[in-house]
């Protein structure tokens, strides 16, 4: 967990699945209790496929506040979510997750990771 950060931050980079979602690094720690804030951008078109986020001897935890709705498609599905409303979604991100494609507007998410030893 104490590699470096290769990604810019503060700038928008295509999301790690490549599905035409993007993220903004807020901030990353790697120390002792490892967490990260992001932004995510969704605009038409783009989603998110079924993934797990592994990472080896780590349970990492997600906790997502949407910012802004689509006004169709975008939705989160997570097949054992800790806790999902319609504007928050808190969940095991190295357990199947995804989203759904934005068929019209925009998806804005703020995401907040921690990973804790296993």
């Amino acid at each position: 967990m104490n590699k470096p950060i290769e990604q810019p931050w503060y700038k928008w980079i295509s999301g790690r699945q490549k599905s035409g979602y993007e993220k903004m690094i807020l901030f990353i720690n790697t120390r002792v209790v490892p967490f990260d804030f992001y932004i995510l951008k969704y605009l038409k078109g783009s989603f998110v496929p079924e993934h797990t986020d592994y990472i080896p001897r780590y349970r990492h935890y997600r906790l997502n506040i949407i910012l802004r709705q689509p006004t169709q498609g975008g939705k989160f599905i997570c097949h054992h979510p800790i806790f999902t409303s319609k504007w928050v979604n808190f969940f095991r991100s190295d357990r199947p997750h995804s989203v759904s494609k934005i068929k019209k507007g925009s998806r804005y998410v703020f995401s907040i990771g921690v990973c804790f030893p296993r």
